[in-house]
Order: structure tokens, then C-alpha cells, then sequence
């Protein structure tokens, strides 16, 4: 009987042929198969992800960094969706390779917990958006203009023009100034007289030579008033709002030109000085 199933034919073809071609055929169509399910994962990844960059490039209100990072994550999990139809295509049971590589996935962020740390920052910061490109901050102690923000990292370009890489991790866990989300900001001066000057004078040509620069607004009122009376002279407290373009220039110039404004106005400008007296026995 074994021999007779071994070498029957049926129209020219033996049992086992026809077998063999049945396995390559079903071989054949599952590789068929699963070159159709990675070309559409592919091509519906691609697409989803180029109309989400659109869809932030369309409104300037909206941060591009934000949208290019919803693209991509969406172009993954269309792909990873894609590789699991694979897998189930040929046979395979997906709900084991899934706990497998979510074993494997904690093992890895076990051993990269620093990285992963900064991953996870770069996401909250991508979200939440404290910064973004083009602001003036200061991170960490470190001051410049935000250039680029990554997943890892985010790179400044210092008021030299130097570059700073800082971890996510730190930027995120740290106390961040942003100097250009507000469009005006508060210039602070201390200013300092002599006690034998007149009060009222000083203060007069202090605010008309502030005021009388473009960048000072009038709107909110500056604020100039005695403030602390040292050993040697007498400091005014002053505050005058400007644009924030303006601040660091304009709070420089105001220096120099009231103390000259003061030299002119007779107005002493007292500085630390010490007396010796010799005493003869």
C-alpha cells in the first residue's frame, strides 16, 4: 500500500509532486501577501505622515517640530501594524512576538534609562512647547537662542554664537526663562547720588533722559522713586518698559547716557572713598 502511494500517478503526476506544489504555492502567495500588506504600511505610513507635516505647515500658529513628530510616530505604528499582518500571514502568533518584544523593550530601557529619560523629556517639551525654535532662553545656567530640538537633545547658539547641546532630561527638569514669548519687558536701573544733591533734580533729569529715548514706554507709567539710602549715597530705583527686541541694548545705553545727563545737571555721583587721619602722640 506505501509503495502504491508513492508511485501512483494521477494525469502524469505523482502524490508527492502534487504536494510540493501545493506547499510552494501556499509559500508563494503568503511572500505575495506579505510584499502587498509592507508596499500598503508603507505607502498609507508615508502618506499619513506627509499630510500631518502639511497640515502644521499650513498655519504658521502651529510648531512644525510638533507635527513632523506626530508624523513620524504615526508612520511607525502604521508600519509596526503592518509587520505584525506579516508575521500573522505566516502563521506566526503575533500575541507571542508581542510579549517577546515587550520583554526585550524592558531590558533595553533598563539598560539606556538615561536615554530614554531624554526621549521622554524630548517628547513633553515637543507637547507642551516651553520653547521653541527662534526664542531667547536661558536653560540650566546656559543663555542663547534655541536652534533645534530633538528627541535627545536641544541645541542653543550662545550670545557668542557658540554652540550648547543640552539633554532633554535637563531642560525639562529645570527652571526655563524664556525671554521672547512676552512682547514687551521691564528694564531695572539703580542710580546712585550724592546726599548733598537735590532730590528732585536728579530725579526729574533721570526720567526726562530715559523718556526722551524712542524705545521707553510711557504706557504702563515708569516707576522712579528713592529706594535705599547707603552709606554714601542715595539710590533711585527706576523701571521703564520697552519691547523686548529692545532690552538689552536699550538697558545698556540708559546707563552711560543718564550719567551723563547727571555730570551735566551738577548732580554728584558719589563712589566709595576712605579718609586717613594720622594722629601725632
Amino acid at each position: 500500500m506505501e509503495d502504491l502511494l508513492n508511485t501512483e500517478i494521477v494525469n502524469g503526476t505523482t502524490v508527492a509532486d502534487v504536494f510540493t506544489l501545493e506547499f510552494m504555492a501556499s509559500v508563494l502567495g503568503s511572500v505575495l501577501a506579505a510584499i502587498l500588506i509592507l508596499i500598503v504600511g508603507f505607502a498609507i505610513g508615508g502618506w499619513v505622515r506627509k499630510r500631518l507635516v502639511a497640515l502644521g505647515g499650513q498655519n504658521p500658529h502651529l510648531d512644525d517640530t510638533l507635527f513632523s513628530f506626530l508624523g513620524n510616530i504615526a508612520r511607525y505604528i502604521i508600519v509596526g501594524f503592518a509587520f505584525l499582518f506579516v508575521l500573522n500571514t505566516f502563521g506566526v502568533q503575533t500575541t507571542s512576538v508581542v510579549a517577546v518584544i515587550g520583554a526585550a523593550g524592558l531590558a533595553v530601557g533598563l539598560a539606556l534609562q538615561g536615554t530614554l529619560s531624554n526621549v521622554a523629556a524630548g517628547v513633553m517639551i515637543i507637547f507642551f512647547r516651553p520653547i521653541k525654535l527662534g526664542d531667547f532662553v536661558e536653560v540650566n545656567g546656559k543663555m542663547g537662542t534655541v536652534k533645534d530640538i530633538t528627541l535627545n537633545y536641544t541645541e542653543l547658539a550662545s550670545v557668542s554664537n557658540v554652540q550648547i547641546i543640552i539633554p532633554n532630561s535637563e531642560v525639562w527638569g529645570n527652571t526655563i526663562e524664556n525671554y521672547s514669548i512676552y512682547k514687551t519687558r521691564r528694564a531695572e536701573w539703580t542710580f546712585g547720588v550724592g546726599y548733598g544733591a537735590n532730590l528732585q533734580q536728579a530725579e526729574q533729569i533721570i526720567k526726562e533722559t530715559i523718556m526722551a529715548d524712542p524705545r521707553a514706554h510711557a504706557d504702563p507709567e515708569p516707576f522712579i522713586q528713592v529706594n535705599n539710602l547707603n552709606d554714601s549715597s542715595v539710590d533711585f530705583l527706576v523701571r521703564v518698559w520697552c519691547n523686548s527686541a529692545d532690552f538689552f541694548q536699550f538697558q545698556a545705553d540708559m546707563k552711560r547716557q543718564v550719567k551723563e545727563a547727571l555730570d551735566a545737571g551738577g548732580i554728584d555721583i558719589p563712589f566709595p572713598t576712605r579718609t586717613l587721619v594720622q594722629v601725632k602722640e
